[in-house]
């Protein structure tokens, strides 16, 4: 690993104004390394999604900076993908034509286009339906077209903002066993949030315990189990430590004020 490839300065977010001013960040740093995953956690309303917003440009921070590759973020670009946990896929085309449509600004013809949607659609498990649209998958499967397209065109960082939150317990595991598998073959620089413990552990390098509001990091472990990873890895001891670590950080947060944001 090399880096840094994404960096977090001294982030600040204040939502309205005077005495209604709601501070969600207040002083957020960190550095990610060249593909490297790391998640963030804590309780709600700590500001996770609202710095993956900032990240993703599609919220201006107050102070402080986010920079890709040493350049400051000044709004959304294709050097990051991001994968919502709502499925933002348009319900008009095809699994094919959605994933194709997030390459149209590439510089590359339209059969070129074709062929790395179906690569991609290849690598989540999805060539089969490339002809269904979304209204005809399931939740996971619509997840699987959403990482497809935000991979399609090569991103510097893929933002994951709760990406299975939505799904039933058994999806969201093989879900998050399809993505360990998809970035141990095609590295790239991942920051994921999420509430769940486990899947932080099992999906990262890092985790990253943010404090109850306003935000900061409080806590960045780094999480040194082999890969490739495979589900039987959470009934380990190692896998147990780690959850006992984070969750304790966690609920310390949880237990300093009763005003927590849903």
């Amino acid at each position: 690993m090399t880096g840094p490839k994404f960096s977090v300065v001294g982030l600040r977010k204040v939502f309205g104004e005077d005495e209604r001013a709601v501070v969600a960040l207040d002083g957020a740093s960190f550095e990610l390394v060249e593909n490297e995953f790391a998640t963030l956690v804590g309780t709600s309303g700590c500001g996770k999604s609202t710095l993956l917003m900032i990240a993703a440009g599609l919220e201006e921070e107050t102070e402080g900076q986010v920079l890709v590759n040493g350049t400051p973020i000044v709004g959304p670009g294709r050097d990051r993908g991001m994968v919502f946990q709502t499925y933002t896929l348009f319900p008009w085309l095809t699994v094919q034509n959605n994933v194709e449509f997030a390459l149209r600004a590439e510089p590359m013809s339209k059969a070129e286009r074709r062929r790395v949607a179906s690569e991609h659609l290849a690598l989540v498990g999805l060539d089969q339906f490339a002809d269904s649209y979304p209204g005809q998958l399931s939740g996971g499967m619509r997840q699987r077209v959403a990482i497809a397209r935000a991979l399609s065109y090569r991103p510097e960082i893929l933002l994951m903002d709760e990406p299975f939150g939505a799904l039933d317990a058994q999806t969201r595991q093989l879900m998050q066993e399809l993505l360990t598998r998809v970035w141990e073959q095609h590295r790239l620089t991942v920051l994921f949030v999420t509430h769940d413990i486990d899947e932080a552990v099992f999906l990262s390098d890092r985790v990253l315990v943010m404090t109850n509001r306003p935000g900061r990091i409080k806590l960045d472990v780094p999480i040194q189990l082999e890969r490739p990873r495979r589900f039987q890895l959470i009934s380990s001891i190692e896998f147990l430590e780690y959850k006992a670590r984070l969750l304790a950080s966690v609920r310390e947060e949880s237990l300093k004020t009763t005003d927590v944001a849903v």
